[in-house]
């Protein structure tokens, strides 16, 4: 099966339109705050959320839109997040009625999502004022989408693959935005998939629901698990393939495609973490299961002292061992071997739970490069897991002491 990286985005997949607007949401805001995709075709669609109990209201305006599974468009603004407010719901459902006045697709076939700050009184007006022409300007503009969905993010994140099905080539892309407020459990950030695949609504929620396991539930910036979190895929079908309507072959070569996606945004989402310098990927070997793995890595890569270690450069091996032991997994931790690895080379620091000679020169000169790889082998089993983090700065919290401000 041959899975190639292509550009586009969400409009990279046949049938797909986009386009991003500054409407003013924000007054003090110079940057894009609008964003919308569309489908020239109903699509099947699925999504998964956040696990917070307070959810903003366009997560439950959008639950209510795809309760039949399917959708054609996806409008979501940055600015304001739109939840614990009075009126959230009436927002959201206005967003989506401004969709269908200016496209023509039902409102209750909207994708809706709002990302912010929490609490802030919000109006339609800036949106009211700005649709005509983030409708006119619908095109392939990926990009554009992109950059309005975005908040504290440094840098645009958006990939895009092209894949076969019996013969049939199918594109999939997605765009994303994530720097703050992230943390497993969820689905993570906002990320809008779009494909031309053809596939039935429950074999994508299936899709959708198992990949989020080893992809964006293995990402944490943080710790914190945002309110407004949705991962959300909409399929038109005008690949031309047959339509996936079971497990087999063609499944398995949707989701190995999704998951390509997916993973490249969950690794672009942690390196560019709120005042982030590196991404930091704990790769887990040796657990007896995949459940042990995943706990283990995520520990590890959630720790903060792990965390403002590696932003240090300092190979201090036992806030890993700490992270580890702390993780609530059954393990021996007199087995467990690490090393650190980046461009630089790899330095072995523990091997059977103690400490062995290195070079601390070595370390360093491994631990300065903007991506590091922590090597943990439980040496108990075959099960592995991938997480993915980034290193703790002062820059973090320079960025959320004045965040309203």
């Amino acid at each position: 099966m041959s899975i190639e990286f292509i550009p586009g985005g969400v409009c990279a997949a046949r049938g797909f339109k986009a386009n991003g607007i500054r409407c003013g949401i924000k007054a003090s805001s110079k940057k894009r705050d609008l964003a919308l995709i569309v489908s020239e075709k109903r699509c099947s669609a699925a999504a998964v959320y956040t696990s917070n109990l307070v959810k903003s209201a366009p997560i439950r305006v959008t639950k209510s839109h795809l309760a039949d599974g399917y959708a054609q468009a996806v409008i979501c603004n940055s600015g304001n997040a739109n939840t614990c407010n009075a009126n959230g719901i009436e927002i959201a459902e206005g967003m989506s009625r401004l969709v269908e006045e200016h496209t023509g697709i039902p409102a209750n076939d909207v994708i809706v999502g709002s990302t912010g700050v929490i609490g802030q009184q919000m109006t339609l007006t800036p949106m009211e004022k700005g649709m005509a022409e983030l409708a006119a300007g619908l095109g392939d503009h990926s990009d554009r989408a992109e950059d309005a969905i975005m908040t504290t993010d440094t840098v645009p994140k958006e990939a895009a693959v092209e894949f076969d099905i019996e013969g049939v080539k199918c594109r999939l892309g997605g765009i994303a935005k994530g720097s703050g407020m992230i943390h497993p459990n969820m689905a993570t950030m906002l990320v809008f998939v779009t494909s031309d695949c053809a596939i039935t609504p429950e074999m994508l929620q299936r899709a959708v629901s198992e990949d989020v396991k080893t992809s964006f539930n293995m990402v944490s910036v943080d710790g914190d698990t945002s309110t407004n979190d949705t991962f959300a895929v909409i399929a038109n079908g005008m690949a031309g393939n047959k339509p996936i309507d079971s497990e087999g072959a063609d499944f398995d070569a949707f989701c190995a495609a999704l998951h390509a996606v997916t993973v490249k945004l969950c690794r672009m989402i942690a390196k560019d973490g709120e005042g982030a310098t590196k991404l930091v990927t704990c790769l887990l070997t040796g657990a007896a299961d995949v459940e042990t793995a995943k706990t283990v890595a995520k520990s590890v890569i959630c720790s903060s002292l792990t965390k403002a270690a590696m932003f240090g450069a300092d190979a201090n091996w036992g806030r890993v061992l700490c992270a580890i032991g702390y993780s609530g997994a059954d393990i021996d931790v007199d087995r467990v071997d690490v090393a650190f690895r980046s461009r630089a080379g790899t330095v072995d620091v523990c091997r059977a739970g103690a400490g062995i000679p290195f070079s601390e020169e070595k370390a360093k000169e491994v631990l300065l490069e903007d991506e590091i790889d922590i090597l943990v082998n439980l040496n108990a089993g075959p099960a592995s897991a991938e997480a993915w983090g980034c290193d703790l700065t002062y820059e973090y919290v320079k960025i959320n002491g004045d965040y309203r401000t």
